[in-house]
């Protein structure tokens, strides 16, 4: 049997230059070239389970049903299409022990890959030991890395009439609790709505919780960081 460089010779003392081409050309794919296997499969990204625990202000208070940020959220999703479910869990009045005791038979029912945590502004308000809701907070972020679910934490700020010390220490315990669970952190959720030149008119009579025209602000405040942990 003729090898490569004998056929090649052939081809110059009796061919043509065009047939040497294609001869050569030919039998050099007929040597290389190699079956090609089947392409692997594409294998579609699971949809994620957002779980949001939070208070009233996540809890649609107030609000016409489907007005909250968190249904708007469920909106910018499918509009991004990013595909996740969103399980909103938050009851109005709630604080961090209220959603501490809740968490686990939540992450055990949903099974979240993110887990958003709006709480403590009733702690505030409730008077309740600084220290004990920086504990529930980071009991929930334990709770939650060890469900494997990425943490959100969302922030609030005081009024002032708080006194400066306390309001700057509650501020600064949600970074303090994001940076000890490695979670993305919203500085404050209410950013554009509470501290501008005039925050009543983007309130309910109640002087706490946002109305409908507020809720994409907040919904944009929370966004940018959680679309990070979406990718």
């Amino acid at each position: 049997m003729l090898n490569l460089v004998s056929l090649v010779n052939f081809a110059k003392r009796h061919c043509t230059a065009s047939w040497l081409l294609v001869a050569a050309l030919g039998l050099s794919g007929a040597v290389q070239a190699a079956p090609q296997g089947k392409a692997a499969p594409v294998t579609a990204k699971a949809p994620a389970v957002i779980l949001v625990v939070g208070d009233s202000l996540s809890a649609e208070y107030g609000l016409v049903r489907g007005a909250g940020w968190v249904a708007l959220l469920d909106k910018k999703l499918a509009a991004e299409k990013i595909p996740a479910k969103v399980i909103n869990a938050s009851i109005s009045g709630d604080t961090t022990s209220g959603g501490r005791s809740r968490l686990p038979a939540l992450l055990a029912q949903h099974k979240p890959t993110h887990v958003i945590i709006e709480l403590g502004g009733n702690d505030a308000l409730r008077g309740l030991p600084l220290a004990m809701t920086i504990d529930n907070l980071n009991t929930m972020g334990k709770a939650s890395a060890q469900a494997k679910a990425k943490l959100l934490l969302i922030g609030m700020q005081l009024p002032p009439n708080y006194g400066a010390d306390y309001s700057r220490q509650f501020a600064d315990s949600f970074a303090q609790v994001a940076q000890t669970q490695k979670a993305a952190l919203v500085p404050f959720f209410l950013k554009g709505v509470a501290d501008i030149a005039e925050p009543l008119k983007l309130f309910q009579a109640d002087r706490i919780h946002p109305v409908a025209q507020a809720r994409p602000i907040m919904l944009g405040n929370v966004w940018p960081e959680l679309k990070k942990q979406l990718k």
